[in-house]
């Protein structure tokens, strides 16, 4: 069972910071949950606005290299990245990958910009909880949630 999970992509800035805080929403403190990137930036504030409209506050995360993620704390990586080569990970862990289109990459106009982070963070909760049952983190009754 996954005791570590690592997100990771790029930036560290939309999918991956995503992925950490609805991954901590659902598993609480049974996993513990960290997301980076290999050319960190700033957390998008449009993911952190379409996380806000689940109960998801991700406003108190940051952009963090791969290079500070304590190694010994990942037995599961995941990576996000789908147009863009994804970083690797060096660390003993079980991999997967996730390839899930870039939403700041679609960026348009503020109203138009936000369904990209919206699709992507919809994806991205049905998968976290999918992988949390197959897990044992989450009961089979909560496979599917709202």
């Amino acid at each position: 069972m996954t005791r570590g999970l690592l997100f990771l992509c790029v930036a560290n800035s939309a999918r991956s910071q995503m992925a950490e805080g609805i991954a901590r929403s659902l598993a609480g403190d049974r996993v513990t949950v960290q997301s980076a990137g290999s050319a960190p930036s700033r957390l998008n504030p449009l993911a952190v606005a379409t996380l806000a409209e689940i109960g998801v506050d991700i406003s108190g995360q940051r952009s963090k290299s791969v290079e500070e993620i304590d190694r010994d704390a990942v037995d599961t990586v995941i990576t996000l990245c789908a147009e863009e080569a994804c970083p690797l990970y060096l660390g003993k862990a079980r991999r997967l990958h996730w390839a899930l289109p870039d939403p700041a990459a679609q960026f348009e106009p503020r109203a138009a910009g936000v369904e990209p982070f919206r699709a992507v963070r919809d994806e991205l909760a049905w998968r976290i909880r999918r992988f949390l049952v197959e897990e044992g983190i989450l009961p089979a009754s909560e496979r599917s949630g709202p």
